[in-house]
């Protein structure tokens, strides 16, 4: 595991995201979320709320793909496609 995505597996447990699973898969970050979780509602919002929490993070950026998952379907977020 990279430090970058080590630092947000933190950030986002940190976040006391109720029954959400965060944990590292290869070098990309999986999240399950509850089996009601509205996936649409995670994706129109994430690039903001991503976008306030990588504030805190100070080590070097990295390439690093989110991917959500409700048990149902699923989607991914590629933060810094360019690194």
């Amino acid at each position: 595991m990279n430090t970058y995505q080590q630092k947000w597996i933190e950030t986002l447990a940190h976040a006391n995201l109720q029954n959400w699973v965060i944990k590292p898969q290869g070098d990309d970050i999986f999240v399950e979320l509850p089996h009601v979780t509205d996936l649409k509602l995670i994706r129109d919002n994430l690039p903001e709320t991503i976008g306030l929490m990588a504030l805190d993070i100070v080590v070097p950026k990295r390439r690093l793909k989110f991917i959500f998952h409700n048990g149902y379907e699923q989607f991914e977020y590629l933060l810094n496609p360019a690194a």
